[in-house]
């Protein structure tokens, strides 16, 4: 049985019972409550993209309040049933996964307490992150930590390339300033850089456009640039990654080699590396 390492169960009893059913996976009914509470989730979450459409939410305004308050009871009930059976019930509601379980209740609540709150229903959406937890997508922090040490090793290089960028931008925008002026929408020079800089970036809004041949010469180089610097920091990332694997310990005995970079085990198969 898997058990969260936060919300440690109760040693015995009902609650112990219920624990298994709501924090485990390995039993029929905590699988059959997880495939529920997913269905749930999605289905609440469709619920509040749908009331944020204008014209659906005036003619099926009353229907989608009515599922949202059924869908807030039933995660209400769920959050004191998750309080109830866990042992330490302060390290669970401080817990990232305990704050977005009352994350998930508290907006529907709010908007009938307190007036003017409404749009704070939005924060609902946070409900999916919940899909995480049933999922067990913890299992690839490895992954993750992973990703997230070549993007650390890669900060310098970054931050430099990035200040780099800005300054093509401040320089392009204040070129483009000069050569298309106020009359072309160039109006002044903040205006021109989110110009170069939706255009460095590709997007191309279209808002505003040179108009002059030299100002459209200017435009196709700084558009050039754009597929470069694309590129540029994704190369760097890579760089870093590729280092990273290199280092990576490997099971002679498994093969395995997804270890830490001071493990001294195989974590799969318990072999000295």
């Amino acid at each position: 049985m898997q058990v969260d390492l936060v919300n440690i169960p109760p040693k015995k009893g009902f609650r112990r019972n219920l624990h298994i059913i709501i924090f485990g996976s390995d039993t029929f009914s905590g699988k059959l409550f997880d495939i529920i509470l997913i269905a749930a989730i999605v289905l609440s979450v469709a619920v509040i993209m749908m009331d944020s459409i204008s014209e659906i939410r005036v003619r099926y305004g009353d229907l989608l309040w009515n599922l949202e308050w059924a869908f807030t009871l039933l995660f209400s009930v769920e959050y004191l049933f998750r309080i109830a059976t866990v042992k330490n019930v302060k390290d669970y509601v401080l817990s990232f996964y305990g704050i977005i379980d009352f994350l998930a209740v508290l907006p529907t609540y709010l908007s009938i307490l307190i007036p003017g709150t409404q749009y704070l229903v939005a924060i609902r959406v946070l409900r999916i992150l919940r899909i995480f937890r049933v999922l067990k997508l913890a299992l690839y922090l490895s992954e993750v930590n992973f990703i997230s040490k070549a993007l650390w090793q890669s900060r310098r290089k970054i931050l430099v390339f990035l200040f780099a960028v800005v300054l093509i931008c401040m320089i392009a925008g204040s070129i483009m300033y000069v050569v298309e002026g106020p009359e072309y929408g160039f109006s002044n020079i903040p205006i021109s850089i989110y110009w170069a800089i939706v255009t460095l970036s590709t997007v191309g809004f279209g808002d505003i456009a040179p108009v002059t041949p030299l100002g459209q010469f200017i435009s196709a180089i700084i558009m050039m640039l754009g597929y470069g610097i694309i590129a540029v920091p994704t190369g760097i990332v890579t760089y870093e990654m590729t280092k990273n694997t290199r280092k990576m310990h490997h099971c002679s005995v498994c093969g395995k080699q997804d270890h830490e970079r001071d493990a001294l085990f195989c974590k799969y198969c318990g072999e000295e590396l």
